[in-house]
């Protein structure tokens, strides 16, 4: 039998199917009994449920980034799709399809970092060419670097997700740095590939994508800082105003201290590195919501967020001719 995903649930009908517990939380009725509010997942998805009955049966069942049978009856509360919960219980990782879970790449990962690695051996900086040979030459950090995604929930959420925002970032600053003057084009790649790259400790991505204990203590950009110093200090003289300066990219690139960042940019890479990030992840951001939604007319559902809604086009007649 084939799989039920996420995607395809609709109110109004029962549902026996395997997802991923990503996330639960105990509450209590206003008599006091408890219930359980769980989050469901697989490669498409997201869906909010409810346990009622048995609840301490089957809160006992499985824990967050298990495996699960969920029996349920899919309703709406509140505009939404919320299952309501008859029964669950884990399943071993072993007897389903990890591909059913987590959402790829579409893209060719192999021809992706190759197209990075071409990028960093053209630099004309010695010193930030050995540190890419220092970074490329660690297996471990590659096999990381090359399956982490970008983000738990709002851009290149998925595997693959971080290389292929820092591709196309690292392609947009080849553009951007040819366009101004005075820009030093191997400092702006130089961040663009490692802005991010504390990300690959920061989140997990084995079942689900969430958050190591490691991220929400430090968060990516320290992890990321922590990483750079160690390839480093495998560079003999690394300039120590290039290293500061790189370092700073690391540090500014949320754009402000509201946005996390413990400084703003305060070079032009820097600056120019934040607005890259930004308009490579809010595309991004905007056409995997675009392409999620399912409803009829031109216009999205409303952004949260970003708060509007997004224009899809014009409605297809369908019919056409003279009839």
């Amino acid at each position: 039998m084939s799989k039920r995903f996420v995607s395809e649930l609709v109110a109004g009908s029962a549902i026996d199917e395997v997802f991923l517990l990503a996330e639960r939380s105990m509450g209590h009725k206003k008599d006091g009994n408890p219930f359980l509010n769980v989050t469901l997942s697989d490669r498409t998805g997201q869906v909010k449920g409810v346990v009622w009955d048995q609840v301490a049966r089957i809160a006992g069942a499985a824990a967050e980034g298990d495996f699960v049978h969920v029996r349920a009856q899919a309703g709406e509360y509140r505009g939404n799709l919320q299952l309501v919960v008859k029964d669950m219980v884990r399943v071993p990782a072993d007897q389903v399809n990890a591909g059913d879970f987590l959402a790829v790449t579409t893209r060719d990962v192999a021809k992706m970092i190759d197209r990075l690695r071409e990028m960093t051996d053209r630099m004309q900086t010695p010193h930030l060419r050995a540190l890419f040979t220092a970074f490329w030459s660690d297996d471990t950090f590659v096999a990381a670097y090359t399956r982490a995604p970008a983000a738990k929930h709002m851009h290149h959420a998925y595997i693959g997700g971080l290389l292929e925002h820092t591709l196309s970032m690292a392609v947009l600053s080849e553009m951007i740095a040819g366009h101004y003057s005075g820009v030093d084009r191997d400092l702006l790649l130089a961040g663009v590939i490692l802005h991010d790259v504390g990300k690959v400790r920061e989140l997990e991505y084995v079942n689900r994508i969430d958050y190591t204990d490691e991220g929400r203590l430090l968060s990516h950009i320290i992890i990321g800082l922590s990483m750079l110093d160690e390839k480093l200090k495998q560079v003999p003289d690394f300039p120590e105003t290039q290293a500061q300066l790189l370092k700073h990219m690391v540090v500014s690139h949320h754009g402000s201290r509201e946005f996390g960042s413990p400084e703003p940019p305060k070079t032009i890479e820097a600056v120019l590195l934040n607005y890259i990030d930004e308009m490579d992840s809010r595309v991004n951001s905007i056409r995997e919501f675009v392409a999620k939604d399912t409803s009829d007319g031109s216009w999205t559902p409303y952004h949260r967020l970003l708060e509007r809604h997004f224009f899809k086009g014009p409605i297809q007649n369908e019919s056409s001719g003279d009839g």
